[in-house]
């Protein structure tokens, strides 16, 4: 049941996998796993990382459709050391 409602799932899913990309990557900077378990650990990030990469492609695709209908303005800050 891990179908795209909307993207109302899509960032959950991205901190999510974000978190256990960081949670993974800190056990192999820790050393002390075997080569086996440290390869399948590498797979497992090189998953985690196409999946957060999908999902970052994703929403910048719909902030530029977004921006594209109109429905939104691009953000254009004031210009720096203006006075109110």
């Amino acid at each position: 049941m891990d179908q795209d409602n909307g993207g109302a799932q899509a960032t959950p899913d991205f901190e999510r996998s974000l978190q256990e990309l960081e949670t993974l990557i800190a056990r192999l900077e820790h050393g002390d796993l075997p080569l086996a378990d440290s390869l399948a650990l590498f797979e497992q990030g090189v998953a985690l990382t196409r999946r957060c990469h999908a999902a970052l492609a994703d929403a910048r695709q719909r902030v530029e459709v977004l921006l594209q209908d109109g429905a939104t303005a691009p953000f254009a800050p004031e210009p720096a050391g203006r006075d109110e």
